[in-house]
Formats: C-alpha cells, sequence, structure tokens
C-alpha cells in the first residue's frame, strides 16, 4: 500500500459530530502515529521545496500541528490564523461561511513584510471558505500566496472552485 493510500485508511469518520449529518474526518489517528505523522509532514515538504517560501501560516486549530512542523522543516517563520479574539495585538478580521454555519478569522496586521512569499497549510478543504478567508487575510497583510496545501480534500464539497485563483494542492481525497 503506497503512503496516501495507508494514510486515508488511518483517518477515523466521525459521525454527527461538529453538528448532526457531518461525517469528520478525524486525523488523529495520523497524529499520535510517529512513521505516520512524519510521513504527512514529508507531503507537506515536498510539495512546496521547490518554491520561494518565507512564512508559513496555518489556520487554527488543527492546521497548526503541520503548518509548525511544516516551518520548522523549511527554515522559516510561522504565522497563525486564529479565531476572533484569541491573537493580542491589532488584527485584520475575515468572515467566512462553513458548511454548517459561519466563522471569521484573524491575523496579525504586521504578519508580513510587504511581498513575502506565504504557503498557507490547513488539514483539511471542504466548502473552501475557511482557506479563501486565510488567503484574504495574509494579502491583507502586505503577503504573497505562493500557495495552499491540504491534508484532506472533501471533493463533493467543490471547495476548490472557490479557491481558484491560487495554486493548491490536497493529498488525500474524499
Amino acid at each position: 500500500m503506497d503512503i496516501k493510500q495507508h494514510l486515508k485508511s488511518a483517518i477515523r469518520d466521525v459521525p454527527d459530530f461538529p453538528v448532526q449529518g457531518i461525517i469528520f474526518k478525524d486525523i488523529t489517528t495520523i497524529l499520535n502515529n510517529p512513521p505516520l505523522f512524519q510521513e504527512t509532514i514529508r507531503l507537506f515538504y515536498e510539495s512546496v521545496q521547490n518554491l520561494t517560501i518565507d512564512y508559513v501560516s496555518a489556520i487554527e486549530a488543527r492546521g497548526f500541528i503541520f503548518g509548525g512542523a511544516l516551518a520548522l522543516r523549511l527554515g522559516c517563520g510561522f504565522v497563525p490564523i486564529r479565531k476572533p479574539g484569541k491573537l493580542p495585538s491589532k488584527t485584520f478580521s475575515e468572515e467566512y461561511a462553513l458548511e454548517y454555519g459561519t466563522d471569521a478569522l484573524e491575523i496579525h496586521q504586521d504578519a508580513f513584510p510587504g511581498g513575502k512569499n506565504v504557503i498557507l497549510i490547513d488539514d483539511l478543504l471542504a466548502t473552501g471558505g475557511t482557506a479563501l478567508a486565510a488567503a484574504r487575510l495574509i494579502e491583507k497583510c502586505g503577503g504573497k500566496v505562493a500557495g495552499i496545501r491540504f491534508l484532506i480534500e472533501l471533493e463533493f464539497l467543490n471547495g476548490i472552485s472557490k479557491l481558484k485563483d491560487y495554486a493548491v494542492e490536497s493529498f488525500l481525497k474524499f
């Protein structure tokens, strides 16, 4: 079995989480398995190693896990994109729609010196609203989105269509 199939088979489906009718893709089964976690970081790294990346930015909360590890491996800075009220300095905010409601994200206004290349990381692409909001926040700060990477893409939700202006790659498709 190749690594992508192995990772895919390790992901646990949790029905009706966080709300009725949603099947949540639980990646803790990858995170608590060191060889699978290492392979996941390797996939992210190999997908961006030939790009010029100044910063890794990731979306709260599971994106932080992959984004922080990738920034360390690339030797670059890490910038968190968080839920409202979690960052201590002046922020930009961006609201977005989820498949089961609405939410918002924030980033420090001084997160990136102008024109720096940023790779955006998250665990899952669903409707695309979260990633689009995060990409817009990076751009509001003067960063350039060099690409967006996801571990998982839920293809049936067609979130990729909202991200057509960006270089997007997802490793596991459901």
